[in-house]
């Protein structure tokens, strides 16, 4: 087992690897940036030391400024967390020739899953199944335009490199199609240097579902159930929950065998997790993957009881699966996680600035994952996450009960939080009895819409 980890990050995720650190007797680094001087991972590692400006390009993405930090506290491995350096392969090369462990898969496969089109062609050649698209990078639009003919209407673009809803665009016909192409190619270059798209067919009314999976460097892989993550807005999750719904134990095993064998097949380690859509007629389609850990990390740790984190950490150390997670689990109930965002809860504007007011919710089934604290400073650098409510209970029911509670009694003042948006989707009857998909937002901010319209039809004149 490694002695001392370096945590590439920074936020809950960086206090999550923290605990599981101690957990397993590991001492910690944490690296900062001078506007996270007064950060809980700071004050809570063994020890921090700050890596440059606040702006994540000179501080948290500065590879040598990490790798430098690195060296000076003599560490054995360096944990990533989720987003920043986690899925970038020259990272994760450079810290191979530090002879620093990377917590994480090797580079060449990171490289190969981090190129969705190289992607979609490595999943389809293991026989999972895959939308329909372009066999791989579009060049011009008259490419495209070839590809959306075989393809048929509506189709999607989407940048190569992409994630987050950036370098993607709807196209629903011929004469759209080059506006579009140049739009979602420019932003995939301003967002990530890289302007190369791909082409899928567009589902209308798709579930997004996901697969969590463990492997080692033994050939071992293990799939951990499914994440329903469906409630979205502008592709960024909001809620999500496991089980999913739409998905029967014989689709839980039928998907679960064919990833195994497909990442045993790439040489896979890590934790890791599949992206699927699925059609209106259940039919599910592989979109991509990540290769780290993700923010909805603990609903599947509720419902399976496999500490996730841990898990990571022992893989990279050279344990074999079997020692980690003895049996497959069985799932147990249902879980539901909230992301509360430092965002105004209708406009979607980021809310930088002091917590003047801070109480978290407990009792029987909830936790929340964060790093803020009363007095703290929700910087306006970085991600406008700033905690994450997870509530588990014996049903969807429980669970989605005892999250009203959670929520009502989760208080932050100083900022706005987009938890009155999330108690307002929780009292929603179609959310209640399931019935949603990607596009649920758009119809709830729809009917919110009609309701403060028909009351404000009802008021006195000159209210």
């Amino acid at each position: 087992m490694f002695k001392k980890v370096l945590i590439a990050n920074r936020g809950e995720i960086a206090l999550r690897v923290i605990s599981a650190c101690r957990e397993l007797g590991i001492r910690t680094v944490a690296v900062y940036s001078e506007a996270d001087r007064n950060s809980l991972h700071v004050r809570f590692a063994d020890e921090a030391i700050c890596i440059g400006p606040p702006r994540s390009a000179e501080s948290y993405l500065n590879v040598p400024a990490v790798i430098s930090a690195a060296e000076i506290a003599d560490v054995d491995a360096i944990h990533p967390g989720y987003g920043l350096l986690s899925e970038n392969a020259n990272f994760a090369e450079v810290c191979r020739a530090s002879n620093i462990k990377f917590i994480g898969p090797r580079p060449e496969v990171t490289r190969m899953m981090g190129e969705k089109s190289t992607a979609r062609q490595t999943m389809k050649a293991a026989n999972v199944p895959i939308l329909p698209g372009s066999d791989g990078v579009i060049a011009t639009v008259e490419e495209a335009l070839e590809w959306a003919k075989q393809v048929r209407f509506p189709v999607i673009l989407k940048a190569v490199a992409g994630g987050g809803g950036r370098g993607m665009r709807i196209c629903r016909t011929a004469e759209e199609l080059p506006g579009l192409f140049n739009q979602a190619s420019q932003e995939a270059l301003n967002a990530f240097g890289n302007g190369d798209l791909y082409m899928e067919k567009f589902i209308e009314r798709p579930r997004h579902i996901e697969f969590q999976v463990l492997a080692d460097e033994h050939g071992n892989v293990m799939s951990l159930g499914e994440r329903e993550c469906s409630i979205q807005r502008r592709h960024q999750k909001l809620i999500e929950e496991a089980p999913s719904l739409q998905v029967t134990p014989e689709i839980r095993a039928r998907l679960g065998g064919v990833i195994e064998r497909s990442l045993r097949e790439i040489g896979y380690w890590n934790a890791g997790t599949i992206e699927f859509l699925m059609d209106e007629d259940g039919e599910i389609y592989f979109i991509e993957m990540n290769t780290r850990i993700q923010v909805e990390h603990p609903v599947t740790e509720a419902v399976t009881g496999v500490d996730l984190v841990k898990a990571q950490l022992l893989i990279a150390s050279g344990e074999k699966l079997s020692d980690i997670v003895p049996e497959r689990p069985v799932i147990r109930g249902h879980a539901i996680e909230c992301r509360i965002n430092a965002e105004h809860p209708e406009k979607f504007t980021p809310s930088a600035g002091k917590i003047t007011a801070f109480n978290l919710p407990g009792g029987n089934g909830v936790r929340v994952d964060t790093a803020q604290y009363q007095e703290g400073v929700v910087p306006p650098y970085y991600d406008s996450m700033i905690a994450k409510v997870i509530c588990h209970g014996r049903d969807r029911e429980e669970a989605m009960n005892r999250m009203q509670r959670a929520l009502s009694q989760f208080v932050v003042e100083g900022i706005y939080t987009t938890i009155p948006l999330q108690q307002k989707i929780f009292a929603d009857a179609d959310f209640r009895r399931g019935d949603f998909d990607t596009k649920f937002m758009e119809r709830f901010f729809e009917r919110e819409a009609e309701r403060k319209k028909a009351e404000a039809a009802n008021e006195p004149v000159g209210v």
